[in-house]
């Protein structure tokens, strides 16, 4: 019986020290886990990261294109309209962060001439390029890497407008 005992406890001995040691593969998991994290991880926070600047760019162009057409077809001539949907245009577009030039991202169109007569329609379209994040210049310069997201919206004016001379 103490041959038994001490042969467990040799046995336990063993399997303790193993166990403190880490043994030949301690540590390995962790190395492996960490590696297949980064690969999986790093494209998924880079695709979330890209989706949310498109989001914002779809949200800031969709504000922008209605905002400037309201306040065109409610201006009393046209070129007030044009620079009050320029306005709008500028502080949709800062809300999101885009630092584009908001008379170029915006586009007017009219369905009469002159743009302003009771019972036409005024479109505004708004586009702005979302380039990718983390893209380094020199990359850019090679190859376009920007997403053009555009909106366009139609407002008509009212067909008992009144203009003023």
């Amino acid at each position: 019986m103490r041959a038994v005992r001490r042969g467990l406890a040799r046995g336990m001995d063993r399997v303790r020290r193993r166990v403190l040691s880490g043994g030949a593969d301690g540590g390995s998991a962790l190395v492996e886990f960490l590696g297949v994290a980064l690969v999986l991880l790093v494209p998924v926070i880079y695709l979330v990261l890209v989706l949310g600047r498109l989001q914002a760019a779809t949200f800031a162009v969709e504000g922008a294109a209605r905002e400037a057409a309201r306040v065109y077809v409610a201006a009393p001539d046209a070129s007030t309209g044009r620079a009050r949907a320029v306005t709008a245009v500028g502080v949709a577009l800062r809300d999101q962060d885009f630092g584009d030039d908001p008379s170029g991202a915006l586009a007017v169109g009219c369905s009469a001439e002159p743009c302003l007569q009771a019972g036409a329609e005024v479109t505004a379209t708004v586009q702005v390029r979302v380039p990718l994040p983390f893209v380094p210049s020199f990359v850019r310069d090679v190859v376009p890497l920007e997403v053009p997201v555009l909106a366009e919206r139609t407002a008509a004016v009212d067909a008992y407008r009144v203009v003023q001379p």
